[in-house]
């Protein structure tokens, strides 16, 4: 989507009933033709378990090198928020959010990490990227401690 075409921003906007409804949106990158990171940090991602329909629930970290065009945060809100009632397993949703935002936004990089709480014991961390980082972007760790009850 263009800027013109901006359907959240500064406007009332309801959530969606799954991530296939909902529209992720772009907007020009004033800063395109400089190599930096922007992060996005979402402390209480939840979704369904696709087999028992019980809550999950992750900390993510979308680190991305952005090229001509930004992901809209208040439409990234509510992509995100469309899981709530979606019942996929970690990695589908961990990769499913990390392959739409590259869809929509085209960067230069991108990495996400899914670090889900436990379930049955076992929590499941996803990470994916879309290839070496550009020689020259500062990468911070991610800051998310291996679990020990976050």
């Amino acid at each position: 989507m263009e800027e013109e075409g901006l359907t959240h921003l500064g406007r009332e906007a309801r959530g969606f009933a799954s991530p296939g409804e909902a529209v992720l949106e772009r907007v020009a990158n004033p800063q395109a033709g400089l190599l930096y990171l922007a992060r996005f940090t979402v402390p209480e991602f939840t979704s369904l378990c696709p087999v028992t329909g019980q809550p999950d629930f992750a900390r993510l970290v979308i680190d991305y090198a952005p090229a001509g065009w930004l992901i809209e945060s208040k439409s990234l809100k509510l992509y995100l928020a469309s899981f709530r009632n979606h019942g996929a397993f970690h990695e589908d949703c961990t990769l499913a959010i990390g392959r739409r935002i590259v869809e929509t936004a085209a960067p230069a990089w991108l990495r996400i990490g899914g670090y889900w709480y436990p379930r049955g014991g076992i929590p499941i961390d996803v990470f994916w990227q879309t290839g070496p980082p550009p020689e020259g972007l500062w990468l911070p760790d991610q800051g998310v401690p291996v679990y020990g009850g976050r």
